[in-house]
């Protein structure tokens, strides 16, 4: 007997929930444990840095992530100040247009959002700019 299509629908949305849970939690233990702050560990090149030589908006990102996995707060701040404050007020943005039922990317969000990256950027890259994603020797 063939199980109904919500049963299977509710399986398949519950495994493919623990699946990306458990993805999630393996990145950031790995994150967690191999200092991304060495240049001897393993981790993927940003390709935007490796084409122009530029900081993206999100490089220093898994050395922030690292930092606050360990409370290193100041640190994670120097690594990446747009994706400590970003990430957290974009989550609230789409989890209080969700709630209400309005889209969540609307043009001039999505405007807002390119303006800021850029203007992060360009920022971050500028000579003598003091917040730039920390590397430490050995």
């Amino acid at each position: 007997m063939r199980a109904p299509s919500s049963t299977l629908n509710s399986r398949t949305r519950a495994y493919s929930a623990l699946g990306a849970a458990a993805l999630f939690s393996g990145a950031l233990a790995y994150v967690g444990l191999v200092d991304p702050h060495r240049p001897s560990s393993i981790f993927p090149a940003c390709p935007f840095k490796l084409l122009t030589g530029w900081n993206c908006p999100a490089c220093g990102g898994l050395r922030m992530t690292h930092d606050l996995l360990h409370g290193d707060f100041a640190a994670a701040a120097v690594d990446n100040v747009f994706l400590l404050v970003g990430l957290p007020a974009l989550l609230a943005w789409i989890l209080v247009r969700w709630r209400a039922q309005r889209p969540i990317f609307t043009a001039p969000a999505i405007v807002v959002i390119v303006v800021l990256a850029v203007t992060w950027t360009v920022a971050r890259n500028l000579p003598g700019f003091p917040l730039v994603p920390t590397v430490l020797g050995g």
